[in-house]
């Protein structure tokens, strides 16, 4: 029955699945870690907002209007439609025409976790792991990432001391456009958010850090090479890039006063 009102051509049909989904969509996503036997099902029920489309998606849609050599669909988890929508991790997605659903309920990483394709094809996090884009992605920008990264060795270096308490690592990326920096998470490992909901709902959980990846071509970033309050603008890069992806500086206090002296300085 469901299966039918989902891809009815019917306006009238159309309406009543999506008046349902509003109620249950969360319920439906339960499914997929809770009914094993009905996963595929399932996953062609659900619905998602899109970086390219209005309304609500599903996978076989988005897998229809997938690029020539894309080999995933994308996706991103955020605490609202607004941040998933500016997540700097789209920026990369968003300049080259790709497609990125846009995932928003609370339940939907852990859900994920359990749907790691969708008819044969990867589901991937746009913020874990190292970007990769394959065939999408042309080799003078990978040569440039590259060549970026060796330029760059020193002052990695020194973000990665300065902020060796906040990030488990720190590496130049292709996938930002317009902002100096984000945060990434290792491949299996809990996104912010995530691990911010459980924190909430009195979970302990183990301590693990992001990977902060920088734009090599960013102004902030080509201040840092001048060495000038090299510190204040390390931890003032983290802490906006935490802020992207709905987090909080660990001390807001201590942020604001880095922000007013370099605005100062």
């Amino acid at each position: 029955m469901l299966d039918s009102m989902a891809n009815s051509s019917d306006a009238a049909e159309q309406e009543k699945f999506a008046t349902f989904y509003r109620e249950f969509g969360a319920v439906l996503k339960e499914g997929l870690g809770e009914d094993f036997a009905n996963k595929d099902k399932i996953a062609k029920l659900l619905r998602f907002a899109s970086s390219t489309e209005e309304g609500q998606t599903s996978f076989a849609d988005y897998k229809a209007r997938m690029k020539e050599g894309q080999k995933a669909i994308y996706y991103v988890t955020a605490d609202t439609l607004a941040a998933a929508k500016n997540s700097p991790q789209l920026e990369l997605f968003r300049k080259k025409g790709i497609e990125v659903l846009l995932m928003t309920d609370r339940i939907d990483e852990w859900a994920l976790g359990n749907l790691h394709e969708f008819d044969k094809t990867p589901l991937q996090s746009i913020a874990k792991g190292a970007v990769d884009l394959g065939d999408l992605q042309d080799e003078a920008e990978k040569q440039a990432a590259e060549t970026a990264a060796e330029s760059l060795k020193p002052t990695l270096e020194k973000l990665k001391e300065s902020l060796k308490d906040k990030a488990s690592d720190v590496r130049v990326t292709t996938r930002l456009v317009d902002s100096p920096a984000c945060l990434v998470v290792k491949e299996g490992e809990l996104s912010g958010q995530m691990a911010r909901m459980l924190k909430q709902m009195g979970q302990a959980l183990p301590e693990t850090k992001p990977i902060l990846e920088i734009n090599p071509e960013h102004p902030l970033v080509k201040r840092l090479e001048s060495g000038n309050q090299f510190d204040d603008l390390a931890n003032v890069i983290f802490d906006q890039a935490l802020l992207a992806e709905g987090g909080m500086p660990e001390d807001p206090a201590a942020y604001l006063k880095r922000v007013n002296g370099l605005l100062l300085g």
